[in-house]
């Protein structure tokens, strides 16, 4: 028979666990994120997984909480030793699995599914279990049975929520994806112990060893990141092709977001940098006022301190960018005015601001976030460009779509005269994924084309203005706040 079970152990019970599997749905989304990036498609795949989990573990549970309670007990504290030990090697798990999986399926979000489940579906399942047995075990008085069973699904609601509060706001930013595994792991652990201690299971001492051993477990795993912080995995690559003249590239997730050289700040090594740097200067009066949404590596806004174009306004919502790019990447914040604060709300707070030059190079995953390609967006741009001021913005798309390209080119001709397409002179592959610049303001570019240093010599060019009517209205589509499907319209191709 097993031990008598207080009401209040039992809620303290459901509480913890359901806290800590919400821990581990949210840090998914944020171990995924080096591998498959940090997007709509990536959080989809996570709820859909924890969730069918859960639905799959409660199924389990419930018929487990139909044997007598001394099995039941025993089984769920095996399924609290399983979700430790898989929360424990979900890290080692992802990290052998990541490429091939992505490789071998092929279509990106169908990859970034298929991961997600391999991964994260057991410890959903086995955290799932408890809540049907532990509800028939407070539910055997007849007289509480409701109060009781109300008091298990509260408990469960709460520590979800507790769980989502502490992910959010504490453990990711404060102790890194590889201790709050270790501290998910150790509280399965202790689940585990105190199902078996009901059930008078032998050998506790065993399982509590096991139980340490699986938290050491989650602590061996290497870290991705060279910094966590509350938004991004943030890495420093270096890229020299010679020690003595060091060259870095800023990893944001999975994707690089900008290349610096210690001794060379004005050169930019990417496409999208070298045309926003030569485009700004060549468009702007001189000196000129700038606004950076996003920082980034700081490449550019590094340039424009060095060359002394005038005031520079950088809005990087993670301040841990910055001091990534101070750190690893010599870039002098008090060379500006850095705003830690979304771009969209740092523009609307400042009625008074003027800029001759606002640059758009902000990106969740390989998209721009929604609410900064919206037509009321480009508005609060227009109203805080000086006189014959311009708005450059970085765009990714691919080849053979260029959906995503066609609305927002829809979108800021409901705002500017003028918009422009500026992308590398030579003919991609098809299916390549392109990187292009747009232009908008009241008034063309003095010139077709510009040759600069990327860092070997690159000319960009502006289409014409019969492929960029084109693209447009292929598209047909204007983005707003109430509707601005952009990573819909920036999926890959099948």
């Amino acid at each position: 028979m097993p031990r008598p079970a207080p009401l209040w152990l039992l809620i303290v019970l459901q509480t913890a666990v359901s806290a800590a599997s919400l821990v581990v749905e949210i840090v998914a989304g944020r171990m995924l994120a080096p591998h498959v990036g940090m997007s709509l498609y990536t959080w989809t795949s996570v709820i859909a997984v924890v969730l069918a989990g859960f639905s799959a573990g409660h199924w389990w549970g419930g018929l487990l909480a139909d044997r007598p309670a001394g099995r039941a007990l025993f089984t769920t504290g095996l399924a609290m030793v399983g979700a430790a030990a898989s929360t424990a090697v979900s890290a080692w798990l992802l990290a052998v699995l990541a490429a091939p999986v992505l490789a071998g399926i092929g279509h990106p979000v169908w990859g970034i599914a298929a991961l997600a489940m391999l991964v994260f579906f057991l410890p959903s399942f086995f955290a799932g279990v408890p809540a049907p047995v532990l509800a028939k075990l407070a539910t055997q008085d007849p007289e509480r049975a409701g109060r009781a069973l109300g008091a298990i699904f509260a408990a469960g609601a709460l520590g979800a929520i507790a769980g989502t509060l502490l992910a959010g706001f504490l453990f990711i930013s404060w102790l890194g994806t590889t201790w709050t595994l270790a501290a998910v792991t150790l509280c399965y652990a202790i689940a585990a112990l105190l199902c078996l201690w009901l059930a008078r299971a032998r050998a506790l001492s065993a399982y509590a060893l096991a139980g340490l051993a699986l938290t050491g477990l989650a602590l061996t795993a290497e870290a991705p990141c060279t910094r966590e912080s509350r938004y991004f995995c943030i890495r420093t690559v270096d890229v020299s092709a010679d020690p003595a003249d060091p060259v870095r590239l800023m990893v944001i997730d999975h994707l690089g977001h900008g290349i610096s050289a210690k001794s060379q700040p004005t050169v930019m090594f990417t496409e999208h940098s070298a045309m926003l740097d030569a485009l700004a200067r060549l468009r702007a009066p001189q000196p000129f006022s700038s606004y950076f949404i996003g920082g980034g590596s700081y490449s550019v806004p590094r340039a424009f301190a060095v060359r002394g174009t005038g005031p520079i306004t950088v809005a990087e919502i993670d301040p841990e960018v910055t001091e990534i790019a101070a750190r690893d990447f010599w870039y002098d914040p008090a060379s500006a005015q850095v705003l830690h604060e979304d771009a969209r709300r740092a523009l609307l707070v400042r009625p008074e601001a003027r800029f001759d030059i606002v640059i758009g190079d902000a990106f969740t995953d390989v998209a721009v976030p929604a609410h900064l390609v919206t037509r009321e967006f480009f508005d609060l741009i227009a109203a805080r460009m000086a006189p014959g001021g311009s708005f450059l913005m970085n765009v990714i798309d691919y080849e053979d779509r260029l959906h995503a390209l066609g609305a927002l080119v829809a979108t800021l001709r409901e705002v500017f005269p003028v918009v422009e397409v500026w992308t590398r002179a030579v003919r991609p592959e098809p299916g390549a994924r392109l990187v292009f610049v747009l232009v908008a303001g009241d008034r063309p570019t003095p010139v077709p084309t510009i040759t600069v240093a990327a860092p070997d010599t690159e000319t960009f060019g502006a289409m014409s203005d019969r492929w960029v009517n084109a693209v447009a209205s292929a598209s047909g589509l204007v983005l707003t706040d109430d509707f601005a499907p952009i990573d819909r319209l920036m999926g890959r191709p099948d």
